[in-house]
């Protein structure tokens, strides 16, 4: 078959995925800057994510009205959003439409960052921090971050804190758009029924001009703590449980299996589901593979009433210990199997959706995988992977131990504000 992909870099570094989709009629197009909340200082812990917001309030050529309103007039589905180590701007469009969305993009990527819109969106931004803190599982993966990325840049939240959003100006956002926006940590994806030649001289044309930036930031690697924590928050009704552990990061080829493994213990139709929440243990139990460039997790979790905590907790721990001392049935591995490989099929004819797998192989994977590539590294995991994943990464033992709720659990832990 046909190489689909087409890559190119712009003399300013801006790099370039091109998936062509001759059998669909739409076309997306997004930009990922590779950065994200573990990039913020901590003085300025939440800059990623309001810098998000700001990219959509003007430019040189359009105001914030405009750009909602050039969204809407050629029908896009758009939206962008910040993780720890990326930001993402897309739009989805039919495929005539392809070089307006690309144009209007790329003139966001350009913002200006209007001054007179800056406090107005900065209270949109503190607005979302205080609604994150009437969401428990919210409160909760921000308080285990914190405590299980101690010391590391991951340990803060991505919308920050109301003190470092509240005291951020606009020169600190503008320093850091400068450095971090500069095309050589910038890549342009785009997928459907497009003519690569000619998007890569749409590129050229509206991105040439960039002006590199030789931004020295160096990541570092986090190390995942051990310990036991809880966070005492009275108006939440249930409590809310975590045990983490070291986990294969994005780039480790067990990262499919670590996923695979996760979804057997706490997906759907899970183990956890049948021996802990059907059996009136907790009303909500699972378990999820965390990984970033450098890192991963393994996190089982469950939410109940704060009275059953110790009865949850046993549970989660017991089904831990069982996965690891004993190998999986083999139709366990092929219900998980299956889901993935419907998950994958439906993807895979989605413009959209094939812009974020891109992304993840470009990022993680050094460049691009067919989605018969992906397919094949889903059928080639086996129970015996399973297990020594398992033994690899074994999660029978202490863990870190996350707690938040109305009841301040186990007493003699550290506690948080």
């Amino acid at each position: 078959m046909k190489n689909p992909y087409t890559l190119h870099t712009l003399d300013n570094g801006l790099r370039i995925v091109i998936e062509k989709m001759p059998d669909v009629r739409s076309a997306a197009a997004g930009f990922m800057v590779d950065t994200g909340a573990r990039d913020d200082s901590p003085e300025a812990a939440g800059v990623s994510h309001f810098l998000e917001h700001m990219m959509f309030k003007g430019t040189s050529k359009r105001t914030w009205r405009e750009i909602t309103v050039d969204f809407d007039r050629m029908g896009s589905s758009y939206n962008a959003y910040t993780s720890e180590d990326r930001t993402m701007y897309y739009g989805w469009v039919r495929t005539a439409d392809i070089g307006k969305q690309m144009e209007l993009l790329a003139d966001m990527m350009r913002s200006t960052l209007p001054v007179e819109e800056f406090d107005m969106e900065k209270n949109v931004v503190l607005e979302e921090i205080a609604m994150s803190k009437d969401n428990l599982e919210h409160v909760m993966f921000d308080f285990l971050q914190e405590k299980v990325f101690e010391g590391h840049p991951l340990a803060w939240p991505i919308l920050g804190y109301e003190e470092t959003v509240g005291n951020m100006t606009r020169d600190q956002m503008w320093a850091y758009f400068q450095r971090r926006y500069a095309p050589g940590n910038v890549l342009l994806l785009v997928a459907g029924n497009v003519d690569p030649k000619a998007i890569i001289g749409m590129a050229e044309e509206l991105c040439g001009s960039w002006q590199p930036y030789a931004d020295a930031h160096q990541r570092t690697i986090p190390t995942v703590r051990t310990g036991v924590a809880s966070l005492q928050v009275d108006r939440f009704k249930q409590q809310v449980v975590a045990i983490t552990y070291p986990a294969v990061n994005a780039v480790d080829k067990r990262a499919e299996t670590a996923s695979a493994a996760a979804t057997i213990l706490g997906g759907e139709n899970s183990r956890f589901f049948w021996e802990i929440v059907q059996e009136g243990i907790a009303p909500r139990a699972g378990a999820f593979h965390l990984d970033y460039a450098d890192s991963g997790l393994m996190i089982l979790y469950g939410t109940c009433l704060p009275e059953n905590t110790e009865a949850l907790v046993d549970a989660l721990r017991r089904e831990a210990q069982k996965i690891c001392s004993d190998k999986i049935a083999p139709h366990e591995l092929d219900r998980v199997k299956n889901k993935r490989r419907t998950g994958l099929a439906i993807e895979a004819e989605a413009p959209y959706h094939r812009l974020t797998q891109l992304m993840d192989d470009m990022q993680f994977r050094g460049g691009p995988r067919t989605v018969d590539q992906m397919l094949a590294e889903v059928d080639a995991i086996g129970v015996d992977d399973i297990h020594t994943y398992f033994q690899d990464f074994p999660i029978n033992t202490e863990g870190h131990l996350t707690s938040v709720g109305p009841r301040l659990w186990p007493e003699g832990s550290t506690t948080g504000t």
